[in-house]
């Protein structure tokens, strides 16, 4: 994911900017997951190691740097007012499908308790819209997810 929008920043952008624009995505989405987890007003510990699996996968980040880009995101959302300012980043940053794959991180996060607090529901609807992403694939994702989770609990 971030390999693609690398390549094609980088004939535009120094280097240097470059990794800037990939920090600030991998926060972005640190942020949205972080909010995610504290959307039910309780964060739990396997919703903080939910988010920093989803970031290892997601932008093949190595443990210690996930879990200092979470204490990061944990920073980020308390000096913010607003999610704008990161769906923006997420939106000029990633195409559809790689906003649906943000979505669906969204949704396990939510669904690791394997409880949807409507809390939840209504916050990933809200991502879902601010990043274009349409609500029938916002839908289709959280089946997606919930059935995965389904599958592995046996």
């Amino acid at each position: 994911m971030i390999g693609k929008l690398r390549k094609l920043l980088s004939p535009m952008l120094s280097e240097t900017e470059v990794l800037e624009d990939d920090t600030a995505l991998d926060l972005a989405v640190a942020v949205l997951l972080v909010e995610m987890a504290r959307a039910d007003h309780h964060l739990a510990d396997d919703e903080e190691r939910e988010i920093r699996a989803q970031l290892e996968k997601a932008f093949g980040l190595a443990p210690d740097a996930a879990a200092q880009l979470v204490t990061r995101a944990h920073d980020a959302v308390e000096d913010s007012v607003s999610l704008h300012e990161f769906t923006r980043v997420v939106h000029e940053g990633m195409d559809y499908a790689e906003k649906q794959r943000v979505i669906a991180m969204l949704w396990q996060v939510a669904l690791t308790d394997r409880n949807l607090d409507k809390y939840e529901d209504y916050l990933i609807g809200k991502v879902g819209e601010l990043l274009y992403v349409q609500r029938g694939d916002v839908i289709r994702l959280r089946n997606r997810v919930m059935e995965e989770l389904a599958a592995s609990d046996g």
